[in-house]
């Protein structure tokens, strides 16, 4: 989804038809219920549109990805890592789309066409690039720090990595950026219970380059997994996907992750952990104004099944002061 790009994304959700105005709403069924009430069509719309799908694109990416990595010293804990990746990117907004609608006078559901969206509303007024997609060419670089005593579920050590994305037309891309993110993890076990580890990431990164396309302020590259900024199961849960963009970014996550019990069905081992959360972050237009001011938060608790101990299958719910979500997937959150 796409709620905008720069720190104003900070403010109460609006109106796709009026980003820079009119009626804020305190939370997203609010503020979803609102979106799809029909309204007079504007320049270019027709009479009567919806705005249900004007937060929302579809993507279609071809990519290539190679990587290799190097490990300095004879114990490996630190390691260079270099890859290169290529990709092709296209975009659909979805004007004219028939689209849910809800009747303002009757309050029956119906349908219309969808409006002009925000994410062709802002590339037509010059505020993003990248709408038309494009060939996007790019070189790693990551310095990585790994103590952790097991990557998939580690009850102690420490992970910090420096990882660099450049993107420019000397390497046949049509887009010049360079993308830098830091951040850093650690892992303690604490004496609760059969296995309680309380672990924590901090994390900032920043976009270099007046050509960045808007796709890429939609997450930050890492050797370990990509993370979506800012928003969702990745960073702040509770909070729905890219729900914050900006050029700058920084946030934190902390875990309390308990066992509660242990089992074996057959040749296959499970363990089931709780894992309550809490998460903060902020965007900015530049990293030298990232401050603690305007801190967005969600916390809540998450349900983790370790199967044979290095699959770890992850549910969490989420909860902020504009929704909560729930997220399903394969993998810690960090």
């Amino acid at each position: 989804m796409y709620f905008g790009s720069t720190e104003n994304t900070l403010g109460e959700l609006r109106l796709p038809s009026t980003p820079n105005g009119g009626q804020t709403y305190l939370t997203y069924e609010l503020f979803n219920n609102a979106r799809k009430t029909l309204r007079p069509g504007g320049i270019g719309e027709a009479s009567f549109v919806t705005d249900a799908l004007s937060n929302r694109f579809r993507e279609t990416e071809y990519m290539i990805n190679l990587k290799a990595d190097y490990a300095l010293g004879k114990k490996g804990k630190w390691r260079i890592m270099n890859g290169y990746e290529i990709q092709h990117l296209s975009y659909k907004t979805f004007e004219g789309t028939n689209a849910e609608a809800i009747d303002p006078i009757t309050g029956k559901e119906t349908n219309a066409p969808n409006g002009i969206s925000l994410l062709k509303r802002d590339f037509d007024q010059g505020l993003i690039s990248g709408l038309n997609g494009g060939w996007v060419s790019i070189l790693q670089t990551a310095l990585i720090f790994d103590t952790r005593d097991f990557e998939p579920d580690p009850t102690k050590g420490l992970y910090f990595e420096i990882a660099n994305e450049f993107s420019s037309n000397i390497i046949g891309s049509q887009f010049d950026f360079n993308k830098l993110f830091i951040q850093g993890r650690f892992y303690k076990k604490i004496p609760i219970g059969q296995r309680t580890v309380f672990c924590g990431r901090l994390g900032i990164g920043n976009i270099f380059g007046d050509n960045a396309p808007f796709f890429e302020f939609q997450d930050q590259w890492s050797p370990d997994g990509s993370i979506n900024s800012l928003g969702g199961k990745q960073s702040l849960r509770g909070f729905r996907a890219n729900r914050f963009l900006a050029r700058s970014l920084a946030f934190a996550n902390f875990e309390l992750r308990i066992k509660i019990a242990e089992t074996k069905l057959g040749k296959q081992r499970f363990a089931f952990s709780i894992a309550p959360f809490f998460d903060a972050g902020t965007v900015r237009n530049n990293w030298q104004d990232l401050s603690f001011s305007n801190i967005k938060t969600s916390y809540g608790s998450g349900l983790r099944i370790a199967w044979n101990q290095s699959t770890i299958i992850s549910f969490d719910y989420g909860i902020s002061n504009e929704d909560k979500l729930i997220y399903f997937g394969i993998g810690q959150a960090f």
